[in-house]
């Protein structure tokens, strides 16, 4: 979310229910937080929800570790914020987030440095922060994720349906050794997202993405799909990697 969310975005009241679709279309990344904690009730929900997702011969191995006010909460949360603005301050310089567009002060990439910066800087004040993990039960491969992700996706959507908002990240990695001592990860068991999650200080609203018909093909590779047209009003991202960009 970056700043001009705050003063538009959403398209229905925070306490209207919405239906799965719209949810789909409009749960945003957010990385501004209220400073309200979610009740035991919303948070029971929202994990609910987010082990209603398929696993692999529904195994059910990935694991949810909340942090919210407690003392080992408390140091996990530091230890991430310390990590997560190392991560920024390198990504901003090494991505040239001050640099082209990001000098000029209302583009996309400056706002969008605005909210990494404000973020990071905020990160200890997060109501929760859940580690989303996969207890292992072959050695590690490259799809292994498969079985933590529609979990955490589901996670997102849950909370985006009880009015609350969250962002995946992998900064945890530059300091997971000192993570899984402070909260007892066990040997065996990957970290595989850190969630923060909160009331958001502003909405969601209509996710901006790239024109559908970059995205699908029918037949063969790069062919086009006639019928793979974005609905009425869309409104597509004008910030990310350069058109035609492999990433």
């Amino acid at each position: 979310m970056t700043d001009d969310d705050q003063r538009s975005g959403g398209t229905e009241g925070a306490d209207e229910p919405i239906g799965l679709l719209a949810g789909l279309a409009t749960t945003r990344s957010i990385r501004r937080y209220l400073p309200d904690p979610i009740p035991d009730e919303d948070l029971a929900s929202i994990l609910w929800h987010a082990s209603r997702a398929p696993s692999g011969s529904n195994r059910q191995m990935f694991r949810f570790v909340v942090l919210r006010d407690g003392p080992v909460a408390r140091k996990a949360k530091a230890l991430l914020g310390e990590t997560f603005r190392a991560g920024w301050n390198s990504k901003r310089s090494g991505d040239g987030y001050t640099e082209g567009s990001g000098a000029t002060d209302n583009s996309p990439k400056a706002r969008m440095a605005r909210t990494m910066q404000h973020f990071v800087d905020h990160f200890e004040e997060t109501p929760v922060v859940i580690l989303a993990c996969l207890v292992r039960y072959r050695k590690p491969t490259h799809t292994e994720g498969a079985s933590v992700y529609p979990a955490v996706q589901n996670l997102l959507l849950a909370a985006r349906a009880l009015g609350y908002g969250g962002v995946i990240t992998g900064w945890h990695r530059d300091c997971e050794d000192e993570l899984r001592e402070v909260v007892g990860i066990p040997e065996g068991v990957a970290v595989h997202a850190t969630i923060p999650l909160g009331k958001p200080a502003g909405r969601h609203g209509p996710v901006r993405r790239r024109p559908l018909r970059e995205l699908v093909f029918e037949d063969s590779w790069d062919h086009t799909a006639p019928w793979a047209q974005d609905p009425p009003d869309t409104r597509f991202a004008s910030a990310g990697p350069p058109r035609g960009s492999p990433v």
